[in-house]
């Protein structure tokens, strides 16, 4: 037998790996032995696996093989994640360079593209765990879209649902404009962002033509206002604890609320509540008991509950209002200011908060970790 001057790694690697399928080393079954299994964190079907994955899956192979020789019954499941809002740009982009709108796509259609994106790049990155030499079960491959694995969570939340432990209820996310999407905080990047500080004002429902001024970043957000929240112990503004004002454009007639929240320093000390449209003012209306006028639509267009400038785009809707507010005497300055604005992962479009009908989690008392947690999922 001649051997070769250099060694050949592939050659070897390929040929040891496909003796262990072929013998099933890796392969599980119940018994007696002590259990050891890792359930593989299941890379998305989004591309290939990059030098993270290098480093989390030879980590998780130490410590399978490790297991096996101790005499543990181990076991190492495979399995790959749908990914859903990545996967769904990833195939969005896929179609876009085929020519292909995914909106002259039915449900059914674009889930056959879905499926088919997920059937390249999902195989792709199983061969490159293959051929890391990674000792997976691979005869427990699982997907999170298999027909069984669904099923099995479906079962779970219908269970915590009937149990109590999760319900359904409002809650403010942040939401991708572009991709119609909720993003989670982790998907949210701040940047430092260039702004103009808008000084607004509110006529008052008193004798006179007295009014309040607000500041505000946003004055196509005004037509979602529902309260003017002041500090309780702000000197300016106690003679107008309890009494009304109108909103700017629109004359929605608002309450002047007071809260401990507002900062006296900010801006003029007086806050514009907008409770479908901030996190802190979402907040602040669910205390006080405020109305929610929810003024946008999923794409970051005014809505009719708006009632000027319907269809426009928010940003658009922004250089308009502040024009407006101008040319009636209710824009008394503009002031440039920095501050940090959430830009969405996936497609940089600016994060707009929304809210939303969602399943919320409760927490046993005493009990620091989710419910679901229990569940194991």
């Amino acid at each position: 037998m001649e051997l070769s001057k250099n060694f050949d790694h592939s050659a070897a690697e390929q040929k040891w790996y496909q003796h262990w399928l072929e013998k099933k080393y890796f392969h599980s079954e119940p018994d007696d032995r002590e259990p050891y299994t890792i359930v593989i964190p299941p890379p998305n079907v989004t591309g290939v696996l990059h030098m993270g994955h290098c480093l989390n899956n030879t980590i998780q192979d130490i410590l399978i093989r490790r297991a096996r020789m101790q005499g543990k019954n181990a076991c190492w499941v495979p399995g790959t994640d749908h990914a859903s809002i990545a996967t769904e740009a990833k195939v969005v982009q896929m179609l876009r360079e085929r020519g292909i709108a995914k909106s002259s796509l039915s449900r059914e259609d674009f889930l056959k593209y879905a499926w088919e994106w997920k059937e390249k790049y999902g195989g792709i990155i199983l061969q490159q765990l293959k051929k890391m030499g990674c000792s997976l079960d691979w005869e427990r491959t699982s997907f999170t879209m298999d027909p069984d694995y669904y099923q099995s969570v479906i079962s779970v939340f219908i269970d915590l649902y009937n149990k109590g432990y999760i319900y359904r209820g409002k809650r403010m996310i942040n939401w991708d404009v572009k991709a119609k999407t909720a993003l989670s905080d982790e998907e949210v990047i701040r940047k430092e962002t260039q702004q103009k500080l808008y000084h607004l004002r509110y006529k008052l429902d008193m004798p006179g033509d007295e009014y309040i001024v607000i500041a505000t970043v946003r004055p196509e957000t005004i037509m979602g206002d529902t309260a003017i929240c002041v500090h309780p112990d702000d000197e300016r503004y106690k003679h107008l604890h309890g009494k009304f004002a109108f909103v700017p454009l629109i004359d929605r007639r608002i309450p002047i609320i007071t809260d401990d929240y507002v900062t006296m320093e900010f801006g003029t000390g007086a806050l514009k509540v907008t409770p479908a449209h901030d996190s802190n003012d979402n907040q602040l209306g669910q205390k006080h008991n405020l109305d929610v006028v929810d003024i946008f639509n999923e794409d970051g267009t005014l809505n009719t509950e708006a009632q000027i400038y319907i269809g426009e785009d928010r940003f658009e809707a922004r250089k308009k209002i502040a024009k407006e507010l101008e040319e009636k005497g209710f824009l008394l300055k503009t002031e440039d200011y920095t501050s940090e604005v959430g830009y969405s992962e996936r497609t940089d479009a600016v994060v707009e908060p929304r809210l939303i009908s969602a399943m919320v989690g409760r927490y046993e008392k005493n009990i620091r970790t989710c419910i679901v947690c229990r569940y194991g999922r």
